[in-house]
C-alpha cells in the first residue's frame, strides 16, 4: 500500500507502467509467502510444545505468548528464534513503507498548492495510522516484559492488533 501511495503520488504519470497487473502480484504473492512462511513456523513450533498446565487460553484466540504460558518445557530459546525471524520480516517491511511515506512526503511538501497538499496527506495519512498502531501495539505484545502482562491489558492488546486494523481497512480504502 505505501509503494502504491508513493508511485500514486511522486511518479503519478508512470502509474500505469509501475503498478502493472503484474507488479501487484507479485506484491502481494511476496505478502502472502512470507506470511505463510511466519504462520508456518509459529504453528510448527506451537505443536511441537507440551502443554502441562491445560489446554485453556485466557483470550479470545491461541495467541502464541499465551500458549507459552501453558507450556511446561523450556521453549524460549526456540520461541526467541521464531521472533527474531517474524522481526526480521516485520522490519523489512517497516523500512520500506518509512522509505516510501519519506519520499511521498519530500514530494508533498514541495506541492505549491495547499489543496494538492492537502489531498495528498489525506490519501497517506490514514494507512501510515493503521500500519502505526498495528506495528505499535504488536510489538507491545511480543516484546513486553513478562512483569508488565495481565490478562485484561494482553486481551486489549490483541484487540488492537488484530481486531482493529481489519475492521478499519474498509473505510481507509
Amino acid at each position: 500500500m505505501a509503494y502504491d501511495r508513493y508511485v500514486a503520488i511522486c511518479r503519478p504519470l508512470h502509474y500505469g507502467t509501475i503498478m502493472s497487473s503484474r507488479a501487484c502480484v507479485k506484491m502481494a504473492a511476496a505478502a502472502w509467502a512470507s506470511g505463510f512462511l511466519d504462520a508456518l513456523l509459529h504453528t510448527a513450533n506451537t505443536f511441537s510444545i507440551p502443554l502441562c498446565q491445560g489446554n485453556v487460553v485466557e483470550q479470545f484466540f491461541c495467541e502464541i505468548p499465551q500458549i507459552l504460558k501453558l507450556s511446561c518445557s523450556d521453549s524460549y530459546l526456540r520461541e526467541v528464534g521464531l521472533v527474531v525471524v517474524s522481526l526480521c520480516l516485520v522490519f523489512g517491511c517497516f523500512i520500506f513503507i518509512v522509505l516510501s511515506y519519506v519520499q511521498i512526503f519530500t514530494a508533498v511538501l514541495r506541492i505549491p498548492s495547499e489543496q494538492g497538499r492537502h489531498k495528498a496527506f489525506s490519501m497517506c495519512l490514514p494507512h501510515l495510522a493503521v500500519v502505526s498502531l498495528c506495528v505499535s501495539t504488536a510489538m507491545f505484545a511480543y516484546l513486553k516484559p513478562p512483569s508488565l502482562s495481565s490478562p485484561a491489558l494482553d486481551l486489549l492488546v490483541a484487540v488492537l492488533y488484530a481486531v482493529v486494523p481489519p475492521t478499519v481497512n474498509p473505510l481507509i480504502y
